[in-house]
């Protein structure tokens, strides 16, 4: 662990650090891609994973970026945490990553050389477990430590994985379990014990691999990964890109099982309340979802799993694909309905 704490020297962590979804639609509002590019497959029209321009009949490029402040003082673990979560991105589009590059800001009269290196060195292990290099970055001196990656990545352009696919009558998958921000939270709040910590750190370090996987899968229409938004924030641009309406069963939603009983007390980021004033109105609970379960949903989940919409014929198929990479949580969790775009919850 370094001496000076990473999480006290950051006004919020991971995905977290997300700006609200209504404030950044605000922002992006007048700013979103206008121009006539017929090579771009994929850009900010439908709030997809990440961009996707086609180089050939045979390939396409993947490009995304994340980054954010640190959700654990652990300088390892925060730069495999923002590794995994960048490279997410491209699995979520159905491809493969194929190099990255380094986003990093420091307050370098803060922190020890040492423990940015170790920062990096995180990094660089999930690149390496990912089969691709850290080519190269960009560095900056900032008063909060920032630490991500530029991430790039191949699929075949008839198979690429954008969220307006999806279709109503597909079955929802998710891949991960919810509550990594329950398991912050309790983090910061001196609550977390080492089961906890390490459940917190294997479910944001498992790279979502299964995503190239599944692009090669007719039956998966659409895939989107969940993080900062909350499950019902992501289903939620999934269901406008494509038009639909989603039902979810909340009692097969799957929970972390160490972040179960601090949801049940109510602990949770404060992205919880920003994500719910965000959608909330878009979201129709019923009466006996109660308030934890609710904020559960909405809970900003960094370097969270994939959410499929998948044919329901091919949900046996696809369940095994993420048991067999080794994501026990992976459930059906509801289907998608003609409709407008809302999520009812039951």
């Amino acid at each position: 662990m370094s001496e000076v704490k990473l999480t006290q020297l950051s006004h919020g962590g991971g995905c977290g650090c997300k700006i609200a979804p209504s404030v950044l639609e605000a922002i992006l509002g007048d700013a979103r891609e206008k121009g006539v590019f017929p090579n771009l497959m994929v850009g900010t029209e439908t709030s997809d994973d990440a961009a996707v321009y086609k180089l050939n009949d045979a390939q396409a490029l993947i490009a995304t970026t994340d980054f954010f402040m640190p959700i654990v003082d652990d300088p390892f673990d925060f730069g495999r945490i923002a590794a995994t979560n960048a490279l997410s991105d491209i699995y979520a589009m159905g491809g493969k990553p194929i190099m990255a590059l380094a986003i990093v800001g420091m307050p370098v009269n803060t922190l020890p050389v040492e423990t940015i290196r170790k920062i990096l060195d995180g990094g660089e292990a999930v690149c390496r477990a990912a089969g691709i290099p850290v080519a190269g970055g960009h560095s900056i001196d900032a008063p909060e430590p920032i630490y991500g990656l530029v991430g790039m990545g191949l699929v075949h352009p008839d198979k690429v994985k954008r969220n307006s696919d999806a279709r109503a009558g597909d079955v929802l998958i998710l891949g991960k379990g919810l509550g990594v921000g329950v398991l912050a939270q309790a983090m910061k709040k001196g609550l977390l014990d080492d089961a906890g910590y390490a459940a917190l750190i294997a479910s944001t370090t498992q790279l979502n691999t299964v995503g190239a996987e599944l692009g090669e899968l007719a039956g998966v229409h659409a895939l989107t990964d969940v993080t900062g938004f909350g499950l019902l924030g992501h289903l939620l641009e999934l269901c406008r890109g494509a038009g639909v309406g989603a039902e979810v069963d909340v009692a097969a939603v799957p929970v972390i099982a160490e972040a179960l009983p601090l949801a049940e007390q109510g602990i949770g980021p404060g992205a919880i309340e920003r994500n719910l004033a965000s959608f909330g109105q878009h979201v129709d609970f019923a009466a006996s979802v109660p308030d934890w379960q609710r904020r559960v949903l909405a809970d900003a989940q960094t370097s969270g799993g994939l959410l499929a919409s998948v044919a329901p014929e091919d949900a046996d198929a696809v369940l095994a694909r993420f048991h067999a990479a080794g994501f026990g949580y992976a459930r059906v969790i509801g289907r998608l309905v003609d409709g407008a775009p809302r999520v009812a919850v039951r």
